[in-house]
């Protein structure tokens, strides 16, 4: 089976950081794919802003540097290559002055044929208004221009709306894309094709037939020299404002009326709003922090958090949250999040965890039975399992066994599975933002998130320690386990 490949319409793609870590990692190897693909017509552009003074030459030696280093050999044809590169130019900028800009400018409306123009600001968030300011002073802001904008979106509910305040002073809301790699994820959006694509899952999708569900995004790595970055935001901040409550969001929202993006947002806004509270009263049984100490990680010794960052903190290296929506779908169905670094593997996974039988008609010699479960795979690997009871093969009686009906996109799609960023990267010129987050659905996610950071503070809840390579310290398994639950430690084939 083989993906059908849809060109866009030309383009400008102008990225400020255009020499920065993303640019280099994710940036120009994505949109090297596209091009690889065929995706990218002719006329197309992409253009690197940034201070560094480069002429376009440097840049495009830069940029065959970042796909030497993060695109592999087979996947690097020396005629996509060098057609992808001769894409590539350069424009020295300074985002607080009016340097560069000009030349920018006159770049940018070289050809007059009425292309899109996106504008991918990989830059910190202190950056988005003086771009934004100039973008417009500059006349390069029309009813074809998108802004791209990268998290963090704000470190509290007021920082996050001042960031929208000053952004919205120059482009109106559907220009403006707030990106979150994890909804490009192919898995993340097969969610959506599972129920809403089949009769098979809708009906069972609620309270009644639905145990609870986890949501877990564990990493090996540790923060390393992004220790100084990272303590200034921690796991809550870094990826349970964002990528989890998302997930959480497309797993727990209403069906949409269609599948414009903001019907899929509005239902999704629903499901923030409809989080219960964590307060002072509740947080010590609904959530855990902890930082990873010394410890093994994949065969190799680690250092603790503290180590790596050199000084004292109470930033959270793992969070562990039961969270619970007030609503008639999922009242009582506890959704169980978790995330931290330093963790026993890398893996991303969605598991909704189904009701047992009411009732079993099998003797006791034919074996333990199981829940049903379904498990979305986001990474590595991604897959999708349902787990079903089924009779073991062979005479000699009825014994059961718990399998999995699996879908491996490796095995199952024959070409290579495109990165989360190749998609939103041109989603952003089809003007599609479905897979975005509205100014709306970043403020009511922060407005669930801040009180628990204050009940934090107001009650001194301690940040606990757990080993580098485990799974979290033994508080996340407290958490779960006074619910009479277990995490889905190691994915559904470690054993039970």
């Amino acid at each position: 089976m083989t993906r059908q490949i849809i060109p866009v319409e030309p383009f400008d793609y102008v990225l400020f950081g255009g020499t920065g870590d993303l640019a280099q990692r994710k940036l120009l190897p994505s949109l090297y794919q596209r091009d690889r693909d065929g995706q990218l017509p002719a006329p197309s552009r992409l253009i690197g802003a940034s201070r560094a003074e480069l002429t376009s030459e440097a840049y495009r030696e830069f940029a065959r540097d970042a796909l030497k280093t993060h695109v592999p050999d087979n996947e690097r044809e020396e005629e996509h290559v060098e057609r992808f590169i001769a894409r590539l130019h350069y424009v020295p900028v300074d985002a607080k002055s009016d340097n560069g800009w000009a030349e920018l400018r006159d770049l940018v409306k070289q050809f007059d044929d009425g292309r899109i123009r996106a504008f991918y600001l990989a830059v910190g968030p202190g950056l988005f208004g003086d771009i934004s300011a100039q973008l417009e002073k500059f006349d390069l802001i029309d009813d074809r221009t998108r802004l791209v904008i990268e998290k963090p979106l704000g470190r509290d509910l007021e920082s996050a709306r001042e960031l929208n305040r000053v952004v919205g002073e120059h482009f109106d809301e559907h220009q403006v894309f707030r990106i979150d790699h994890y909804l490009g994820k192919e898995t993340v959006q097969n969610l959506l094709a599972l129920r809403f694509a089949n009769a098979l899952f809708e009906p069972l999708w609620n309270g009644t037939h639905i145990d609870h569900v986890q949501i877990t995004v564990a990493e090996t790595v540790g923060v390393g020299s992004r220790a100084g970055y990272y303590d200034k935001s921690g796991a809550m901040r870094d990826m349970v404002q964002n990528h989890l409550l998302q997930l959480l969001c497309l797993v727990a929202m209403e069906p949409p009326a269609s599948g414009e993006a903001d019907a899929i947002r509005d239902e999704k806004l629903k499901v923030l709003r409809a989080l219960k509270p964590i307060t002072s009263q509740t947080a010590a049984n609904t959530t855990v922090r902890a930082q990873y100490g010394r410890g093994t990680v994949e065969g190799e010794q680690a250092q603790g958090y503290l180590d790596e960052l050199g000084t004292e903190s109470s930033t959270a290296s793992f969070v562990a949250l039961k969270a619970e929506i007030d609503n008639w779908r999922w009242a009582g169905v506890p959704f169980y999040l978790r995330t931290g670094k330093r963790m026993a593997m890398r893996m991303s996974e969605i598991v909704i965890q189904f009701r047992p039988v009411p009732h079993s008609i099998f003797a006791k010699g034919a074996g333990a039975m199981h829940s049903n479960k379904l498990v979305l795979r986001l990474q590595p690997d991604e897959s999708v399992k349902q787990w079903i009871m089924i009779k073991d093969p062979g005479p000699g009686g009825m014994r059961l066994r718990h399998v999995p009906l699996d879908m491996s996109f490796a095995v199952n799609f024959e070409e290579r599975s495109p990165d989360a960023y190749e998609r939103l990267l041109l989603d952003v010129i089809r003007g599609n933002q479905t897979l975005f987050m509205r100014r709306d659905e970043v403020e009511a996610a922060w407005r669930w998130i801040d009180p628990i950071f204050d009940a934090w503070e107001e009650t001194e809840q301690a940040v606990e320690t757990y080993p580098s390579g485990s799974w979290g310290p033994p508080q996340s398994i407290n958490l779960i386990a006074r619910d009479n639950r277990i995490w889905n430690d190691g994915g559904p084939d470690a054993p039970r």
